[in-house]
Formats: structure tokens, C-alpha cells, sequence
């Protein structure tokens, strides 16, 4: 066995490597950028050493520069990780020019695999199903719309050589496909060096099932069964699931088989992933297939017992696998959830700041928690924004479920914005539990993840009123204590008038909108009641706050709500949904909502890609005029109305401060 393993990746992933390699007795290498000096995959490993600046082209990418720490440390292995060189074959043959076990697949396999054109020609000749497209060498304008014409929109631009959902965009019809190929040309260009693309017929209700499978040096080779990553945004996943709800022992089989086939047809070693697309009558397409681990490895390893990493240590260093195909079985059910550090209702724009409070659910034999982040640490703006993956594990579904929900409500981050409130209402749905799974989830249910029917919100107002009000009166009790005079109303922070009934108004805002609900104290029977209205709502309701409980009574039905609060917001979690929700200080006149001017503001920290039109260029409204990237994603700011710029504020290649002015617009009715 061997004695020491470099990780060269960063984050939860290299974390999870080093905990498994610490327990067969391996020694630990990590490596770090100048951002990561005091990351917590730095403080678990045995030894650390500095690769270069924050920047991952100049760290986490110089595959040489990593080479170079592996020799001088001693290391007899490298991991790879997912992202940053899991999949680079030139890395790959590095690590083999100098007697460094590469703990992956061979150079070839990584190399067939690498572009999606070419590993779906070896996927045709192996007898794997194809979902029909264009995957030729001919990559001009005309000849990619032409062949999407053909097949018929709705169509998806892939990138030949992406992955993880960049340089990807579905084109629904053909006026929309000049700017789709641009736009993933340019994030294809950007993240992989590499531009040229695929045509794909967009189905319109598949699924998205992969098989795990494994395979060793001697010609040994098994599936793991399969995980659901139906539900995503943007083509990344945000829920995976396993065993796949509704798919067949018989199904599972033949997509299993499907998948050794494709595995075999490039003499495979180690973790992959074969993706499929699964339509609606059980028919089902090779997408593509991932030669690495994959981020929602860990619901196979709860549904198998098994623990992949060591699976992947064990065959790289040239053992069988640890069990064949008949020894392996499905135990029960488990669900991942990525919690992220982004805005779900700004387009999942990604966040950063500081995780001034951090406080994940009790980990236990149901509750697994993947991460690389403490409580105090910063999400930056130059890698990807996950702060954990929710693992969850049960004997079925509905149980797995349960315990999903109960541990997103327990879950507690403050200091960044966070994916939390919108996996809870995702996953608490009714089409989500009956397992209405397709890969248009999240547009088709948006409506009740996020909370944007008002007659949801107005159901929840009530519950948010009373919170406020009680933590109100708890402060006051509190600020009491220490005062001279602790009856004097004028140290009261709860609205009291004199000779006048308690009452007060508040401003409740639910992301954009705001909210008044009027509460009224009724004072008798030595129990504070409250009566709580609003535009579409009236309560009777009293309760109390417990810990990080509300128990409410509300129009007679007692409740226990979870909440998550600080000075500036709160989230409440019931049964069905969450409500993220702040109380707005009235408004006296003082705020200047002009003082932007004819701005338009960098929504996120990130870099200035293109200026996509020219100073004082006539154009309309909804047309592009900046794009940004961050954390590996395009976004587009676009024109408010019809106008013109009239100074642009950075240049392509900027780094720019989410908030800050990137330029002047003037409108044509200024």
C-alpha cells in the first residue's frame, strides 16, 4: 500500500479525499493558493505547500508547478478531486512521466472522453444509444444553425469539451441563436480553452440518470446503480437522489450494462459516471461520460455501504475491486443537496462574503455533511461557490425526505446569502414529493419555490408578524432588566401609546415586495393575544418564542416553526415551504432612490468579460451592454429601456466590486 497522497484540488472534495486516505494510514498532502493559507483542507492534511496566488490559473491549474510539489514531497500518488485537473489528460501524463500513480483513468480514456463530439462516435460504434445531434468538425455559424433547423428547436448548444453545465444554452427558436452560440462559444472559450460545439435535439421531459461504475486493471468492471440529478438550474445539478425513483430492477439493469459498455469501449480504470438522458416511455441517450468522481458521489456510498475513494485508492494502486457485481445491493434511499453560496432570486447569482455564523445539522447515521468551510472564512470570488453538500439517508424515500427538510431547516449560515430557503420550498413541493422528476423541475414549480403567489406569502405573514412582535417584547424584557427604572414605557421598544391600545404597523419585505401588517395586543386572561391583518388576511394568534422554535397559535392551530434570525433578516420554516423575510425601518423621506442616477451596478463581484456595445451606440431595451463572470459564469447587464451609454467605467479584463457603477446610461426619455 502505498505511503503518502497529494490532493490537488481544494475545498470539501479534497477534505473528503484526506479523511478517507487518513484512516487507511495514508500520510496527506495538501496544496493551496495564497487565498487558501488557512482553509480547512490545509489544517487537515498532514503537510501543505503554497502553489502560487488566488487565481486558479495560477495555482490549482499549473499542472507542472503541482508536479513539482508531488516529487519534492515524496508523494506516491496524486487525486485529483473533481474540477481543476480531474479531467486533464496532459496532467494525467505528467503524473505518469514521473512515476506518480494518477488516481483516475488512463491518459486514452481521458482523452477519448474528453471531447463530447469524439466520445459520442466511440459511444455509436460501442452499440450506446445517442440522443440524435450534430457532432461534426464543421463549426461555422451557418453549418451549427442549419443542423438545428434540421433536427428542430427546441435545441441545446454543448460545449465539445465542457462540462458542469458551462457553455451550454438552449435555443428555443431561431432568432435566438446568433446570441445563444456567442454567448456559449465565449463561456467555452473561456473555461476550457476550447470553442467548438455540439447540436443537440432538446428533449422536453427527460430525466437525468447516470450509472456509477467502477472498473479495475484486470479487467474487472460493475455499475453502482444509478442517482437522479433531474433537478438543476443553469445545467448544474442542485438535488441528486439514489436509487432513481421509479426506474425498473430491469431498467436499472439495462442502463448498468449500457454503461459497462461504454466504460469497456475505452479500456476504462477507476470512477465514472456514464449521464443518460431518460425520456418519459423509458427510452434512454448517452449524454456524456465524467472520468472522474463526481460531486454526488456520496448518495451512492449511502445506498451501497461503500466508500468510493477507498474504492479509487485500492484499484489505482493496482488491487481488484473489493466486490462484484452480485455482492453489491441497494440499502434504503439518500439525497444530496449542494448549499451554495449564491442568490436564487437574482438568477442564482453567485455570493461572497464572510461566514460570520455557521451551524450545520447534527451529523449522525442519517445526516452526512461534506464541507471545506469554518465558521469565519470567506467565500471569494475565485473559486466555485459551495459551502457543503447535505447528504441524508433512510430506508426509503419518504423517510430520506423527512429527514432532508428537518435538516435544511436546522441548517444556519449568516454573512453570505445562501441556497438554503430555496431547497427547502424545492424540496418540500408536492410534485417534488410525489417525485415528479424532469429536467425542467425548477421552471415548471418556480411559482412555489419561490414563494411568489401571494396567497402562499399571505398564509405565512401571520407567522412572521408574531415572530417579530414577540422577539420585540423579548428585547424589551431584556433591555428592562438593565435599567434603573424597568417599568418606565419609555424604555419600551413595542409601539406603547398613551391611554391609546396597542398597536403597531409593520413593514414585512418578501424579496422584492413589501408588505404592512397591522398588529393589535389584547390584553386578558394573563395570555398576550394578538390580532394580525393584513391586505388578505386576519389572525387571532399568540405563542412564543423557544430557543430557535416559534410556537404558534394561530386561528386555533398550534404550530412549532423553526426559525433562523439575525438583527437584519429571518427565516421561518414550516411544514409546507420557508419564508425569508426582514422588517423595513419606515421610510421618513430621507432615502434618495435616485442616487444612482442612470447607472447600472455590477450585480456580484467578478470580471468585466466584454463591453458588447460602444459609447453612445443607440440601443433598446433589454439589449446586452456588459457581460460579467464569476465563479465560472456569464451574466449579462442589460439595458433598462431604449438609450445610449454614455461612459463605461472598466474595461474587459476588470476585476469589479459587486455594487459598483460599470456605467453611465442615458435614456431616451431622460
Amino acid at each position: 500500500m502505498l505511503v503518502k497522497l497529494l490532493v490537488a484540488n481544494r475545498g470539501e472534495i479534497s477534505c473528503r479525499i484526506m479523511r478517507t486516505a487518513q484512516r487507511m494510514g495514508i500520510h496527506t498532502v495538501a496544496v493551496y493558493s495564497d487565498a487558501d493559507a488557512n482553509a480547512m483542507h490545509v489544517q487537515i492534511a498532514d503537510e501543505a505547500v503554497c502553489i502560487g496566488p488566488a487565481p486558479s490559473k495560477d495555482s490549482y491549474l499549473r499542472a507542472e508547478k503541482i508536479i513539482e510539489v508531488a516529487r519534492k514531497v515524496g508523494a506516491d500518488m496524486i487525486h485529483p478531486g473533481y474540477g481543476f485537473l480531474s479531467e486533464n489528460a496532459h496532467f494525467a501524463r505528467l503524473c505518469e512521466d514521473n512515476q506518480i500513480i494518477f488516481v483516475g483513468p488512463p491518459v486514452a480514456a481521458i482523452d477519448a472522453m474528453g471531447s463530447k463530439s469524439a466520445a459520442k462516435k466511440i459511444m455509436e460504434a460501442a452499440g450506446v444509444p445517442l440522443v440524435p445531434g450534430y457532432h461534426g468538425d464543421d463549426q461555422s455559424p451557418e453549418i451549427l444553425r442549419a443542423e438545428a433547423e434540421k433536427m428542430g428547436y427546441p435545441v441545446l448548444l454543448k460545449a465539445a469539451a465542457g462540462g458542469g453545465g458551462k457553455g451550454m444554452r438552449q435555443v428555443h427558436q431561431a432568432g435566438e441563436f446568433e446570441q445563444a452560440l456567442a454567448a456559449a462559444k465565449r463561456e467555452s472559450m473561456a473555461g476550457f480553452g476550447d470553442d467548438q460545439m455540439l447540436v443537440e435535439k432538446y428533449l422536453t421531459q427527460p430525466r437525468h440518470v447516470e450509472i456509477q461504475v467502477f472498473c479495475d486493471v484486470h479487467g474487472n468492471g460493475v455499475y453502482l446503480f444509478e442517482r437522479d440529478c433531474s433537478v438543476q438550474r443553469r445545467h448544474q445539478k442542485v438535488i441528486e437522489e439514489a436509487p432513481a425513483p421509479g426506474v425498473s430492477q430491469a431498467l436499472r439493469a439495462e442502463m448498468g450494462e449500457a454503461a459497462l459498455k461504454a466504460a469497456k469501449a475505452i479500456n476504462y480504470v477507476g470512477a465514472g459516471t456514464v449521464e443518460f438522458l431518460l425520456d418519459t416511455d423509458g427510452s434512454f441517450y448517452f449524454m456524456e461520460m465524467n472520468t472522474r468522481l463526481q460531486v454526488e458521489h456520496p448518495v451512492t456510498e449511502m445506498i451501497s455501504g461503500q466508500d468510493l475513494v477507498e474504492w479509487q485508492i485500492r484499484v489505482a494502486s493496482g488491487e481488484e475491486l473489493p466486490l462484484n457485481q452480485s455482492e453489491l445491493t441497494i440499502n434504503g434511499h439518500a439525497f444530496e443537496a449542494r448549499i451554495y453560496a449564491e442568490d436564487p432570486d437574482n438568477e442564482f447569482l453567485p455570493a461572497t462574503g464572510t461566514l460570520h455564523f455557521l451551524q450545520p445539522p447534527d451529523e449522525s447515521d442519517y445526516v452526512r455533511v461534506d464541507t471545506g468551510v469554518r465558521q469565519g472564512d470567506q467565500v471569494s470570488v475565485y473559486y466555485d461557490p459551495m459551502i457543503a453538500k447535505l447528504i441524508v439517508w433512510d430506508e426509503d424515500r419518504d423517510k430520506a425526505l423527512r429527514r432532508l427538510v428537518k435538516a435544511l431547516s436546522e441548517y444556519r449560515i449568516k454573512g453570505v446569502t445562501t441556497n438554503i430557503d430555496f431547497l427547502y420550498n424545492l424540496v418540500s413541493t408536492r410534485a417534488f414529493k410525489q417525485a415528479q422528476l424532469d429536467t425542467g423541475f425548477i421552471d415548471k414549480h418556480q411559482q412555489q419555490i419561490f414563494l411568489k403567489d401571494e396567497a402562499d406569502i399571505a398564509n405565512l405573514l401571520p407567522l412572521a408578524a408574531l415572530y417579530l412582535v414577540l422577539r420585540q417584547q423579548q428585547e424589551h424584557q431584556n433591555l428592562s432588566q438593565h435599567h434603573q427604572d424597568p417599568y418606565s414605557p419609555w424604555q419600551s421598544l413595542n409601539a406603547w401609546r398613551s391611554n391609546q391600545q396597542y398597536q403597531q404597523k409593520l413593514q414585512i419585505k418578501v424579496h422584492e415586495s413589501t408588505h404592512e401588517v397591522t398588529v393589535k395586543q389584547i390584553e386578558g386572561d394573563g395570555q398576550k393575544r394578538f390580532i394580525i391583518s393584513g391586505e388578505r388576511f386576519q389572525a387571532d394568534a399568540t405563542g412564543e418564542i423557544q430557543q430557535d422554535s416559534l410556537i404558534a397559535i394561530i386561528n386555533g392551530h398550534r404550530q412549532r416553526v423553526s426559525i433562523s434570525a439575525d438583527k437584519q433578516s429571518c427565516s421561518l420554516y414550516t411544514q409546507y415551504s420557508a419564508l425569508h423575510f426582514s422588517r423595513q425601518a419606515p421610510d421618513l423621506g430621507l432615502l434618495d432612490h435616485d442616487q444612482h442616477g442612470g447607472g447600472l451596478a455590477a450585480p456580484m463581484n467578478g470580471s468585466v468579460v466584454k463591453l458588447v456595445v460602444e459609447v453612445g451606440q443607440q440601443v433598446s431595451k433589454g439589449q446586452e451592454l456588459v457581460i460579467m463572470e464569476a465563479m465560472k459564469m456569464e451574466h449579462s447587464l442589460k439595458a433598462p429601456s431604449d438609450g445610449k451609454v454614455t461612459e463605461f467605467f472598466f474595461q474587459q479584463g476588470d476585476l469589479v466590486d459587486g455594487g459598483a457603477e460599470l456605467l453611465a446610461f442615458e435614456a431616451d426619455d431622460a
